[in-house]
């Protein structure tokens, strides 16, 4: 009745905790994960999104959900959630199999 949301998404928890905390996050057991995770996108994603003028950042990983920022030309293109959902997500599923999602916060 208030307007609120019965549930809060697991995208809206993730963007609070994040913007909250300021910096990255996900749990120490998950490091090996992260660190294969950040690999990847700093090899094979950023070059690629930089040279249209754009950036993508680490956020969070959290039960399989790898949480990114994105900046520049890539935060207002309308084909960056296709860039997101099947070329990042399918390029991180593909060599970290703990990966079931890719999510975009601000």
């Amino acid at each position: 009745m208030s307007g609120q949301p019965v549930m809060a998404s697991l995208n809206a928890a993730a963007e609070g905790r994040a913007a909250s905390a300021g910096e990255e996050f996900y749990e120490k057991e998950d490091e090996e994960i992260v660190l294969t995770i950040k690999e990847l996108l700093d090899t094979r994603v950023r070059p690629a999104v930089a040279q249209d003028g754009g950036d993508i950042t680490f956020r969070g990983y959290e039960n399989g959900t790898v949480f990114l920022h994105m900046k520049g030309a890539c935060a207002g293109c309308p084909s960056s959630t296709a860039t997101l959902k099947h070329g990042i997500q399918n390029l991180l599923r593909h060599f970290v199999p703990e990966v079931q999602q890719v999510e975009q916060i601000s």
